[in-house]
């Protein structure tokens, strides 16, 4: 079921399993293959070349990914994510702040959230390219934006993955471990498609198209008038137990 209305919101964004939202953002943003071209060439961004090919073509790709020509980089499978999107509110994402983050923020707030960091994330692959198996440590509100993906979780992800082995990163891996393909969560996502993700709950997310963008809003230290997702109790518990490591790592997956 789609939630659409803020009372819904608030009952669900508690626990798992991962549901489908609808905010209507005013936001147009420029084409994927633009977006692209412009990441990639920035210092800031993350790539990593896939596929089956041998590791000297892996390698020879990655050192040309930054000046190939785009007609050819999108037929590599590849991922790419950007953690620092603000890098680009003069031009790539002009009035992305005005249009996206303050009328989000200003919703939360109106209904008695508060969070410790919320902040844009944006992704670009290609047919063929998966994300690592792994876990956030932030709510994300996944909006996708261009091409299709699909975006694989578990129904009860305590019955593969405790909260406590979130915490400390179990799930991270290249790929999915072994599992009932009936205990999965698959939501294909198509132009305009969003989807709340849980912290600290395992996924994967593979390309279905020629090329697919999305934007996620990661919501770190996300509470509801005094309250934090179940989940995510287990972060604070932990915590608790090792304040040396407290905000240490930022809320975002390096292995992407």
């Amino acid at each position: 079921m789609t939630i659409t209305t803020p009372d819904d919101f608030i009952f669900r964004w508690k626990q798992p399993p991962n549901f489908p939202l609808e905010v209507p953002f005013d936001y147009t943003f420029v084409s994927a293959i633009e977006v692209l071209d412009h990441l990639r060439t920035d210092d800031e961004v993350r790539f990593t070349i896939l596929g089956e090919d041998d590791w000297q073509v892996r390698m020879d790709r990655t050192a040309a990914f930054r000046t190939a020509p785009l007609e050819e980089i999108i037929t590599w499978p590849f991922r790419l994510v950007h953690f620092d999107l603000t890098r680009f509110y003069d031009n790539l994402l002009h009035s992305f702040q005005e249009e996206v983050m303050i009328p989000w923020r200003t919703h939360l707030s109106a209904r008695g959230f508060t969070w410790q960091r919320l902040a844009p994330i944006l992704f670009v692959s290609a047919r063929g390219a998966a994300s690592t198996y792994h876990n956030d440590n932030s709510h994300g509100l996944v909006w996708q934006v261009h091409g299709t993906k699909t975006f694989h979780s578990y129904l009860v992800p305590d019955q593969h993955l405790s909260a406590e082995g979130a915490v400390i990163g179990a799930t991270t891996g290249e790929d999915p471990p072994e599992h009932d393909a009936a205990d999965r969560q698959s939501v294909t996502m198509r132009p305009g498609d969003q989807l709340w993700s849980h912290a600290l709950t395992p996924h994967w997310v593979t390309t279905e198209s020629t090329l697919a963008m999305s934007v996620t809003l990661s919501h770190g230290g996300l509470c509801h008038q005094g309250s934090f997702s179940e989940r995510e109790l287990a972060l604070r518990a932990y915590w608790d137990k090792n304040p040396g490591e407290a905000w240490t790592h930022d809320l975002r997956n390096v292995r992407y």
